[in-house]
């Protein structure tokens, strides 16, 4: 009896599924009969005329062979480009889907069809938006056949776990809201921007902020998160004096050697070790499964399936053109903002030209689609954990600012994508609990450049004497700086020798000229945290060394209107804080109680800039931009309105959103570090994997825990 009812439900799905193919196949032709009658240069008759009849057949013939050629040539083209750029893929798909349409026709018999190259590439993409839409229309009528459908459209023929098996443990998905910070969402929230967040904050989630570490931006943060150690990755972008190499967070040799030491550090591969999905992400976690991860994206070898994300996006051709218009819909959406901004006269503002508006559609469309769909896959899959980081807010804002009307849309469509996680869930073959989180915030403000005339390059070389351009010169900053350099130097060459009979004129004449020689300092910039490094000295310098180098350097940068302190090594009092008016503390002083001159920033900055102090990498000059309490806004030393990377405002307070059956983390959790315990205490409340806090690997053997290939790339680039 149960054998027949079996058979009878196979064959009720296998009708149903010749029904929607047919279906599909009718709406196909009727569209292509529209679009024939509508365009000029489109046409399915012969020149002599035919009937309705032939008409019909012939537009039948075209729809049928163009769905084949779809369902069978699209998914080997796109393999065949599997090392084209994802940005140069999404702009290519309305060719290619154009070109499919151009071989369909070739194939209808007696060649009635014919359509000019431009006029096919808007018949394909309507075509294959119609039949996506048909397609999904019918298969919301039925779960199961809803089910399928979702699992072909991310790549997955069926879960690993069966539905109505023994139920599962529960899989955890955390989504990662690049640079929202806590304030931000939760405005969002009140204005009805976010309305699924909303409605989980009213029900099933508890919502918290947790406060960064100095370096406020994603490579230390995710870092911590992922890893479980962001030790001694002291800003975006770093030089380091013992490699000679520059470090910089988001590119991919520097990302595989970030997540290296990380595991080197802690023994561990990382929060998705066991049974994971890291998908648009800096580091791997420790994941198998890789979609858009840059600390893989360095390595070529089978282990390496980062970049196969895009591809198992774009071989379906419906996903294809959908986010192909959406990309060049982004595209138009940023020169029309951009220019309204320029028209309104918009302060402060930032250039929005050249190929941003391409990075800002990525961004927002490519990755977005692309993580999202990695992310249903996963949950489809029954995967037990998934990191997925979701860029679009933090790229909008950095040039919008981030409380813009631009960055109130891209809230909205985030929340879209967040619904739609939150749907697919419902249909995977084991529950799923979906944790929102940021890995910073973003604080607004003029740029250093815009409000000064220079860069912090600039005023540093000022500061030590060094020629800068006449632009530089003309400005009330590097005017000043250069008559502070002249002064203190000619100070330095007629100070009398002190007990030690250190720092005699021969003496300090011999400073100045080898100062002369001296390479010029590296100076770097994240966000509102600037580093000064000085490559011709081995170690870090003290402040001392750097008054005989450069006699007038610290006190230009400290007593500069747009810097808030400065952190630099003394051979007298350890570590200190130099600041305005001449202001110095020793570090190891400074606590929340007394603060000296980090009052402004906030609790914790006494702190968080004492743990940056033991980075064996921190620069021989940490410069902080000002931070105004009233405003929140900073100065920073990018050309960004909105940016993180340092000390002030909403950068260091990005949030946590949990469901409430789990375990709340601890009150006034601080640094990523942290927040990776806490996750990976859910993780076991789950039933999920448990990973260790400490194993002995040894050296050698820490790289094979990273899914990657081969020896770590060096980047020597300066």
């Amino acid at each position: 009896m149960g054998e027949r009812r079996g058979r009878s439900g196979r064959w009720r799905s296998a009708g149903g599924t010749l029904l929607r193919v047919i279906t599909v196949w009718a709406v196909s032709t009727l569209t292509l009969l529209v679009l024939a009658a509508v365009l000029p240069d489109f046409r399915l008759q012969s020149r002599d005329g035919d009937s309705v009849t032939r008409i019909a057949l012939t537009a039948a013939w075209g729809a049928g062979a163009f769905g084949l050629l779809g369902a069978l040539v699209w998914r080997l083209i796109v393999r065949a480009l599997l090392l084209v750029p994802a940005l140069v893929l999404g702009l290519l798909v309305f060719f290619l889907n154009g070109s499919l349409l151009l071989l369909a026709l070739r194939l209808i018999p007696d060649g009635r069809g014919a359509v000019a190259p431009e006029t096919a590439v808007v018949v394909a993409a309507v075509m294959s938006a119609v039949a996506s839409a048909t397609s999904t229309a019918l298969a919301v009528r039925d779960d199961e056949a809803y089910r399928r459908r979702l699992y072909r459209l991310t790549d997955r023929t069926r879960p690993r776990i069966a539905r109505g098996g023994p139920e599962a443990a529960p899989g955890t998905v955390f989504l990662q809201l690049d640079g929202v910070g806590h304030r931000v969402l939760r405005d969002a929230v009140a204005d009805g921007r976010m309305p699924t967040v909303a409605e989980w904050l009213a029900g099933t989630h508890t919502l918290t902020p947790w406060r960064t570490d100095w370096s406020s931006q994603t490579g230390a943060s995710q870092l911590g998160i992922l890893h479980g150690s962001n030790e001694d990755v002291p800003a975006f972008r770093w030089y380091e004096k013992d490699t000679g190499r520059l470090m910089v967070s988001n590119r991919p040799a520097s990302a595989v050697e970030l997540q290296r030491r990380a595991v080197e550090r802690t023994g561990h591969g990382g929060l998705l070790a066991d049974d994971g999905a890291s998908r648009g992400n800096l580091f791997s976690g420790g994941a198998e499964q890789l979609a858009l991860v840059l600390s893989t994206a360095a390595r070529r070898g089978p282990h390496n399936r980062s970049r196969a994300g895009y591809f198992a996006y774009f071989s379906d051709p419906a996903n294809a053109v959908r986010t192909a218009g959406s990309l060049l819909a982004e595209v138009l959406r940023e020169m029309v903002q951009s220019t309204r901004a320029l028209l309104r006269r918009d302060t402060p503002r930032v250039g929005r030209g050249g190929l941003y508006p391409f990075v800002r559609a990525f961004a927002t469309v490519v990755e977005r689609d692309v993580v999202v769909s990695a992310v249903m896959g996963d949950m489809l899959a029954g995967r037990t954990a998934v990191y997925a980081d979701l860029v679009a807010y933090d790229e909008v804002a950095h040039h919008s600012g981030p409380r813009s009307r631009d960055t109130h849309q891209v809230l909205a469509r985030l929340d879209r994508s967040i619904a739609l996680i939150a749907k697919v869930a419902e249909h995977a073959p084991r529950p799923y609990r979906i944790v929102l989180l940021s890995d910073h915030g973003q604080s607004p403000g003029e740029t250093f450049a815009s409000a000064y005339g220079l860069t912090l390059r600039d005023l540093v070389r000022a500061g030590c004497g060094l020629p800068v351009p006449r632009r530089v010169r003309r400005t009330h900053s590097g005017s000043e700086a250069r008559d502070a350099a002249r002064e203190a130097l000619r100070g330095a060459l007629h100070r009398p020798v002190d007990q030690e009979g250190e720092a005699g004129p021969e003496g300090q004449e011999a400073a100045a000229v080898a100062a002369a020689r001296a390479p010029g300092p590296v100076v770097l910039a994240s966000g509102n945290l600037g580093l000064v490094s000085f490559p011709g000295v081995p170690h870090r310098m003290t402040r001392e060394e750097i008054d005989r180098l450069h006699p007038g350097l610290l006190r230009t940068l400290a007593e500069h209107p747009g810097i808030g302190f400065l952190l630099v090594a003394s051979e007298e009092h350890g570590s200190v804080v130099l600041a305005r008016d001449g202001v110095e503390a020793p570090l190891a002083g400074l606590t929340d109680e007394a603060p000296g001159p980090l009052a402004a920033f906030g609790p914790g900055a006494a702190d968080a800039v004492r743990r940056t102090d033991g980075f064996p990498h921190v620069a021989d000059i940490m410069v902080n931009s000002m931070h105004d309490p009233k405003t929140g806004t900073v100065h920073a030393f990018e050309e960004q309105i909105g940016s993180h990377g340092g000390l002030g405002g909403e950068q260091g307070e990005p949030f946590l959103l949990w469901p409430r059956e789990l375990t709340a983390p601890p009150a006034g959790l601080v640094g990523a570090e942290r927040v990776h315990r806490v996750l990976r205490g859910w993780l076991g409340e789950s039933g999920g994997p448990q990973v260790p806090l400490k194993i002995s690997l040894p050296n050698d053997q820490t790289e094979a825990v990273i899914p990657v290939n081969g020896p770590v790339t060096r980047n020597n680039e300066r």
